[in-house]
């Protein structure tokens, strides 16, 4: 006889893996580098715990995370104490973090934070210390004349307003060199006063390559610096010294050209459109999740009350994010349909047409002087037509084969002597010339 066989479901296997693991290791103490740290509004934080050879996903719940009492973050390496556990929806194998404490930092990471907490105690990030950006006409940039950050600052403003004039202060962004050059390049900008902002900025790279941008002295000058400042070193997730000094700060160099480029209230209009819709539907996604939470909440399952909590606000952390991704995904969208639309824009531009109508212009006016020269022609060989009838028919021809006309002294054609006496005066016109004459006599 055939025994039944025992198909599992993927839910079914996932569980019953999850309890066994629980099980097997209810609690362990890990040592490692935490990367990819997340700490969503929900109050949880998520990231990976690693080392040289292997790394691990990590969840630590806002009842757990609330009680470490120094600042975590990316880099920093940590001891902790966990429960190893598996994220059921997605089969992940992953901790549940119940205590988190230092286990040493590296060195330029701890000197960073050092310096960040002397410079904000000292107020040098304080709000109330920021300016506002002016209307820029005169952007100095203090970058490497070879980086990329440079190119592409130089292509979204030559996009965006090619009339807004960029003055280049060069120095070394990296190496031991680079924050002495850096000041060098901020004292010249401040002494020659010929921009309205300055720019330092770089690209992307660790935070050993980024370094020169936390220098002490450069803070301190810049904090000092009367002309406004941006600072946008590095890539979005990038932070160095120099950005919480600077006035503004922007998450790349590209970012940074849009803030000081004249079109930039159109941007943070669509931004705000973007941002508004995001949170709309961010409430509406909340609101139907959290109804679907209360749902599955009245199903009683194997899992504690407190483990079905945490499993549904690490659901709830993984939704709000993937809703933020969306938000960034439509404001790319919307920024590549703006440059699509610029640039078909550009192809209509009425100067595009000008060679093509003034052409036609001028065979216009070639055909029409053309059209007037036939028509003079043909009045000119028509007047001289009439102009000989004419000379046929007149007196003038007439006389000048000999004849004459006379007129009385009122102006009247003689054609019988009857109409003359003796003394009146006759003017007698010949084909040249004429006389005026006196009669003697009168015969009939």
């Amino acid at each position: 006889m055939e025994l039944k066989k025992d198909i599992y479901t993927v839910s079914r296997l996932n569980k019953e893996v999850r309890e066994l693991i629980e099980r097997q290791w209810a609690s362990v103490w890990l040592v490692g580098e935490i990367s990819n740290l997340s700490k969503p509004g929900s109050g949880h934080w998520y990231f990976t715990l690693k080392d040289d050879q292997a790394q691990i996903s990590c969840a630590m719940f806002r009842g757990n995370n609330q009680y470490v009492r120094t600042t975590v973050s990316s880099g920093m390496q940590v001891m902790i104490r966990a429960r190893v556990s598996l994220y059921e929806p997605r089969g992940n194998y992953q901790l549940i973090v119940e205590q988190l404490e230092p286990a040493g930092e590296g060195l330029l990471q701890q000197r960073f934070e050092q310096l960040k907490q002397q410079l904000a105690h000292e107020g040098l990030f304080a709000v109330e210390r920021k300016r506002a950006l002016p209307a820029v006409r005169t952007l100095g940039v203090i970058t490497s004349p070879t980086g990329a950050a440079l190119r592409d600052v130089l292509a979204v403003l030559q996009r965006r307003d090619p009339s807004l004039k960029v003055i280049i202060y060069p120095a070394q962004v990296q190496g031991t060199e680079a924050p002495g050059q850096l000041r060098q390049a901020l004292a010249s900008a401040i002494r020659r006063n010929e921009v309205d902002a300055l720019l330092l900025t770089r690209g992307g790279g660790s935070l050993e390559d980024l370094w020169a941008f936390n220098d002490e002295m450069l803070a301190r000058e810049l904090a000092n610096c009367p002309i406004p400042t941006l600072s946008a070193v590095g890539h979005e997730v990038d932070f160095t010294i120099t950005d919480f000094i600077a006035d503004v700060r922007a998450a790349t160099p590209s970012a940074a050209a849009e803030l000081v480029s004249h079109d930039q209230s159109v941007h943070l209009r669509h931004l705000q459109q973007l941002k508004e819709r995001g949170w709309r539907a961010w409430q509406s996604l909340m609101q139907r999740h959290s109804t679907h939470l209360n749902h599955m909440q009245a199903r009683l399952s194997s899992l504690s009350p407190r483990q079905r909590i945490e499993r549904q606000a690490q659901q709830l952390d993984e939704l709000d994010a993937r809703v933020q991704r969306a938000v960034q995904q439509r404001f790319r969208a919307a920024q590549q349909q703006l440059v699509s639309l610029q640039h078909r824009l550009n192809q209509q531009h009425p100067e595009r047409e000008l060679p093509l109508l003034k052409a036609a212009l001028e065979q216009r006016e070639q055909r029409l002087l053309s059209s007037m020269s036939r028509l003079m022609n043909v009045r000119v060989k028509h007047f001289q037509a009439l102009q000989q009838s004419l000379h046929i028919v007149s007196p003038l021809n007439t006389l000048a084969r000999g004849y004459t006309l006379s007129f009385n002294t009122k102006g009247e054609i003689v054609r019988s002597a009857n109409q003359l006496k003796v003394g009146d005066a006759l003017h007698t016109r010949f084909g040249e010339g004429q006389v005026v004459s006196e009669i003697k006599s009168i015969k009939s």
